[in-house]
């Protein structure tokens, strides 16, 4: 079995973006202190997702471009399969379809959910 390496501190992203977008634009790891552990099975989310408060309402898009997170997830729950995304979308890649996938999964993980009345 391997061992995991040590945890890296956190390092501060102040001022990067992952593809030098807009000088707002901020990764994901900012704007979501509940960050991926990287585990099996799982995919680092964080150099593909952006949040920039002036770009689609500040909703999370993918590598700063202004396709969301939800934009992803309902071209898939249309029944669309990656490929057919990837030929709709041609600046996409398939690790961020996986991006927005593992995105969504880790916010469903966090919702509180409430006993009923």
């Amino acid at each position: 079995m391997e061992e995991e390496p040590p945890a890296k501190e956190a390092e501060s992203t102040a001022g990067r973006t992952c593809d030098g977008s807009s000088p707002g634009a901020v990764l994901a790891e900012e704007a979501d202190p509940y960050r991926m552990d990287g585990g099996i099975g799982h995919m680092d989310y964080r150099d593909r997702i952006t949040i920039e408060p002036g770009k689609r309402s500040g909703k999370p898009c993918i590598r700063g471009m202004r396709i969301t997170v939800s934009d992803v997830l309902d071209y898939l729950a249309s029944g669309m399969s990656a490929e057919q995304i990837l030929a709709e979308l041609p600046d996409l890649e398939r690790e961020d379809i996986n991006a927005a996938l593992t995105f969504a999964a880790e916010r469903e993980r966090r919702m509180m959910s409430l006993p009923p009345a």
